[in-house]
């Protein structure tokens, strides 16, 4: 079981606050990066980097973000190198992102997705594998580095 680190905006805590009563009936290790309550507006992008930073910081780790749609953390995560944040509402694509992306950090609006739900995306999202070969070969076109040395045609 690799750590969790967990973020959200004001407008994602309380779907935040399910998952962590959820990853706590599983044993799971995470570390609640804030933020701390919903009744402060705060933005979004401030724990997006945080979660970012721990991920990146301790290798085979990963992270949960929740924003009022997931748009926002989505796009502040996605602006690093190494992260592969998936914006995840329903099922299908929790598994597609991991499956095939090797998503590290899972993305969920905490006004678009209900508890029931959300809990379920989870627990779909950290039990499956990545499938590597050619999706691996997909993700190492995502690396800056990759795609200078190739021709894309």
């Amino acid at each position: 079981m690799e750590k969790l680190f967990l973020g959200c905006d004001h407008a994602g805590f309380e779907l935040k606050e399910v998952i962590l009563r959820y990853l706590a009936t599983l044993s799971w290790p995470y570390q609640d990066l804030g933020c701390d309550c919903a009744e402060t507006s705060v933005h979004y992008p401030h724990y997006a980097h945080k979660v970012v930073q721990a991920v990146l910081d301790n290798p085979g780790s990963r992270g949960i973000l929740i924003c009022g749609t997931g748009l926002g953390m989505s796009m502040a995560a996605n602006r690093f190198p190494g992260i592969r944040a998936a914006l995840c509402q329903e099922l299908y694509t929790a598994r597609m992102s991991r499956l095939h992306n090797d998503a590290n950090i899972l993305v969920m609006g905490g006004r678009i997705v209900g508890s029931g739900l959300a809990r379920e995306i989870v627990h779909v999202w950290l039990t499956t594998p990545f499938e590597g070969g050619r999706h691996q070969e997909r993700l190492n076109l995502l690396d800056p580095d990759t795609v200078q040395k190739e021709k894309i045609s």
